[in-house]
């Protein structure tokens, strides 16, 4: 049959712990489940039996906190049939377990509320699905881990040199370093490597240096090959002079921390030479002949004049 006006509220219904009487004592503490229970709004909720006869609120008895008061003293014989506790439509209460269904949840739960905005913490918590059964998880378990994780970014503006030290770690076996819009002061300059050991550029002629070049001019194409023996640093492209004409490229550096290994790169650049007048690629190889000790970092450095341009050093795993 349905119902004039408001629908009935379904309440959070309780029936409290059995309370023996004690002769001369009034006051007893209501528990639910072998707990001190609070979970109420007034004193109306409570429906109280003593002797086979219902109590009348506040006039029979009175509740504060966990404790219920009768008017008068209990005595030997007297027993307390039951108590009952009926939650009101702005309070129902605590749930009782595996009651609450999915039905029952709005579905912005999630949605409504506030948005993370960046990256989560590596011990903020998701919950999965794990064959039917919910489960928290740490995001660190679940983030990926990038092979080639940024390390540094350099914006030179006409500086002599690029360094890049104090990168270097077990974290990563190799490196590489990327090159974007490079311009030179000076004219057909090469852009030059070296590495760097307690973070001092190593001069001495250990580079062993060979690369391939190709080229196309307006009215030609052709290419050649470039070697250096023994010499004091590594030439890897070249620059032009004109801040129109940019060079790009980028080079891996191989185990740098090794200790019984050559520390060899590869790498490829690509540029304009003469102005404008000529297109280049180069393609280049070079070893340290060192095998005895770690590097502590890679300087890049013009044959003359200051570079520009945005260098960006790599942790590759």
């Amino acid at each position: 049959m349905a119902y004039i006006g408001k629908s009935p509220v379904i309440g959070n219904f309780v029936k409290l712990d059995a309370i023996t009487a004690v002769n001369g004592q009034a006051a007893y503490t209501m528990q639910n489940g072998g707990s001190n229970f609070t979970d109420y709004e007034s004193v109306n909720q409570f429906l109280v039996s003593l002797n086979g006869t219902i109590q009348a609120p506040t006039d029979s008895f009175t509740v504060s906190g966990s404790t219920l008061t009768f008017a008068s003293n209990l005595s030997t014989g007297d027993v307390i049939d039951f108590i009952m506790v009926f939650g009101n439509s702005l309070s129902a209460g605590t749930p009782t377990d595996d009651t609450v269904t999915a039905a029952k949840l709005n579905n912005d739960i999630i949605s409504g509320q506030t948005e993370l905005a960046s990256e989560p913490a590596d011990t903020d918590e998701f919950l999965v699905s794990d064959a039917g059964t919910l489960k928290r998880i740490d995001y660190s378990l679940i983030k990926s881990s990038p092979a080639m994780e940024l390390l540094s970014t350099n914006d030179a503006s006409s500086v002599a040199s690029v360094s890049f030290d104090g990168f270097f770690s077990s974290t990563y076996k190799n490196y590489k370093v990327i090159l974007s819009n490079i311009t030179s002061s000076a004219s057909s300059t090469w852009l030059t490597i070296r590495f760097r050991r307690s973070d001092a550029d190593i001069t001495t002629s250990n580079y062993y240096n060979a690369n391939f070049q190709a080229y196309r001019t307006s009215s030609a194409a052709g290419d050649f090959n470039n070697s250096e023996w023994g010499a004091s640093d590594i030439h890897f492209f070249v620059l032009s002079g004109n801040s129109s004409y940019q060079g790009s490229g980028e080079f891996t550096l191989f185990d740098p921390l090794g200790t019984s290994n050559y520390k060899n790169i590869t790498g490829m650049g690509t540029y304009w030479e003469n102005a404008g007048t000529s297109y280049r690629t180069t393609i280049t190889g070079a070893v340290l002949q060192d095998n005895t000790n770690a590097l502590s970092g890679v300087t890049l450095i013009p044959n003359s004049g200051t570079i520009s341009g945005t260098i960006k050093l790599y942790g590759v795993k």
